[in-house]
């Protein structure tokens, strides 16, 4: 982002709280973007006021999209930092999204798997009578997980 050292008079410049009213996030949330580098204002005032442009607003809300679809604020700042060099950020765009897909899709086997090991276990505790009370067992059923492995069918 350019650092200028007046506020230029074609366009009209917002300060801190004015570009979270208009992004809908905190004050705090746009400090914390600028000391990611996420953004950066135009212009500080010699009384240390932030004054943003229009682009801004446009960064703020891309890095919310961004958000929204589960990028990380690093994630976000490799993707800000290709196009500020100049290059375009799709691809690296679309490698990310892959290995988001890869991610949940594994994490989504995982969960499946799980799921069938919890069925197993229903089944096999459906019947089994309760535990005496004045034994030295908490609970059998998860005492028995931690025992033996219990052989789940596919």
């Amino acid at each position: 982002m350019k650092n200028t050292c007046e506020p230029s008079s074609h366009n009209k410049l917002l300060k801190i709280g004015e570009l979270a009213q208009q992004t809908d996030v905190a004050v705090g949330t746009i400090r914390y973007y600028e000391t990611l580098g996420l953004l950066e204002p135009v212009h500080r005032s010699e009384s240390g006021y932030r004054y943003y442009d229009s682009d801004a607003i446009k960064r703020v809300k891309f890095i919310k999209k961004a958000q929204s679809l589960q990028f990380s604020l690093s994630e976000i700042q490799q993707v800000l930092g290709v196009r500020d060099r100049g290059n375009p950020a799709c691809p690296l765009v679309r490698d990310l999204l892959n290995q988001k897909i890869a991610h949940l899709e594994n994490q989504i086997y995982q969960m499946q798997t799980l799921k069938a090991e919890l069925e197993t276990y229903r089944e096999q505790w459906e019947d089994k009578p309760l535990d005496d009370p004045y034994s030295q067992k908490l609970c059998s059923l998860i005492e028995q997980v931690a025992d033996k492995n219990i052989s789940i069918e596919k």
